[in-house]
């Protein structure tokens, strides 16, 4: 081993074993890490310059601030307020529709100011019908979780994985490439969820639960503060029409330049949040306060970190080992095993660190079996972003465990099962749109 490799591997395992000790912001660790690999030669300033100029947090931070303009207008409360109306009288139904709501705006918005705005409705609505709320919220953060994954810019993840792909000489996906393989494993995830989570969630005397404020508050300092303030979007916001039109009209246009393929998502988003900026729609200072800039040094840091397991010669030396295991099996297997090992990670590590290191690992593995590394890009995607074992995998987990006040087992005995559920889907739908 190389002191490149050496001192690549040191600082992984310090950077693990800090995100998951848990009493470290993951942005500063992941900055941390990053700033080691530097100071030691291992990655060029050069190249971490790219980590931080990468299309994905461009990307990233311009969808922040048109999605917050969004918010400010009033609009997403008005929506859920809306849907409320519409299937209140609907009893249990109804509130599975309002949940299947939520889950289809996550494809296209982030996933905590759905939570933040449609938990504690869900709560009030499954009250009024005489129903436990318990049996609910911890769906309602599962299908958002299962919606966010069916777009490109649904949830970082994917923009992240794309980006890392890229990097590594990987044709990029555009913005609905992968919707046809994560509705197949919302749909038996979604499935899963209507046939058994009430009846798993039955047990257990139903609790008050905390102020929602409180428990907002924990959930934007849980894992660290790593994905953003969740306090952000607490606040009950009136309509205003003319923002949230103008906003929403520059949502759909930059959905539409990048789906039709007129600009990529990085260039379409950005000018959308800088029209907004000029046109006052937002103002600068919000739109700095949209921007959530610990995602975004949590991705850039964690993008070095992967980095250095590429330039060191680590990854092809991981690679090699996972090929030695499953190359007699052939890519099928292949397959499986890496997604099954991309959901273990996912629920100790974020979502970023995830995604930096197993893509490489992806794409070497794809081509060492001489099959497309497309499926395996896409399996990477689809099973970092399936947090569903623990309450603080993901944020909007955080929130409604707080809120419910559920067991940590709650959160073992419905999302372990759907674990399984979404990876036979996934692992049975990929090589179908991605072949081999």
């Amino acid at each position: 081993m190389t002191f490149d490799q050496a001192a690549a591997l040191t600082v992984l395992c310090a950077v693990i074993a800090a995100l998951i000790w848990g009493k470290l912001r993951a942005d500063v660790v992941a900055l941390a890490g990053a700033a080691a690999l530097l100071g030691l030669g291992v990655v060029r300033p050069v190249e971490a310059q790219g980590a931080f100029a990468s299309p994905a947090l461009i990307a990233l931070a311009s969808l922040f601030v048109i999605a917050y303009a969004m918010e400010l207008s009033g609009l997403l409360d008005a929506t859920i307020r809306l849907a409320i109306a519409l299937c209140r009288r609907l009893g249990a139904l109804g509130v599975w529709l309002v949940i299947l709501m939520c889950g289809a705006a996550s494809a296209f918005l982030n996933n905590t100011p759905i939570v933040v705005l449609a938990a504690p409705v869900v709560r009030d609505v499954a009250r009024s019908q005489g129903l436990p709320p318990r049996r609910f919220l911890i769906p309602l953060s599962y299908v958002t979780i299962l919606g966010g994954a069916c777009t490109l810019i649904g949830t970082s993840t994917n923009l992240l994985v794309n980006d890392m792909a890229r990097n590594a000489g990987q044709p990029v996906f555009n913005l609905f490439d992968i919707t046809p393989v994560a509705l197949v494993i919302a749909a038996a995830g979604g499935l899963y969820l209507l046939l058994f989570a009430s009846r798993l969630l039955r047990d257990g005397e139903e609790e008050e639960g905390v102020p929602y404020a409180k428990a907002v508050q924990d959930a934007a300092a849980s894992r660290g503060g790593s994905v953003g303030d969740a306090s952000l979007f607490v606040e009950k916001r009136p309509l205003e029409w003319p923002r949230a039109l103008a906003s929403l009209g520059v949502f759909v246009a930059v959905v539409a330049v990048a789906a039709l393929g007129y600009a990529p998502i990085a260039a379409a988003a950005f000018t959308g949040a800088v029209v907004l900026v000029l046109t006052r729609v937002i103002s600068a200072d919000e739109a700095y306060r949209g921007l959530r800039p610990q995602i975004l040094l949590l991705i850039a840091g964690m993008v070095v970190v992967g980095l250095s397991l590429e330039v060191s010669g680590l990854a092809a030396s991981a690679t090699s080992a996972l090929t030695a295991v499953v190359g007699g099996l052939g890519p099928w297997a292949a397959l499986a095993l890496l997604y099954g090992i991309t959901l273990f990670l996912t629920e100790i590590l974020s979502n970023a660190a995830v995604a930096v290191l197993l893509t490489p690992v992806a794409v070497a593995l794809a081509e060492s079996l001489g099959v497309s590394p497309q499926p395996f890009i896409v399996a990477v995607m689809m099973a970092a972003s399936a947090a569903f074992a623990t309450p603080f995998g993901y944020q909007t987990n955080v929130l409604v465990y707080e809120m419910g006040r559920y067991s940590y087992m709650d959160f073992v005995r419905v999302g372990l099962p759907l674990n399984l559920v979404t990876w036979a889907a996934g692992v049975a739908a990929i090589p179908v749109f991605f072949p081999f």
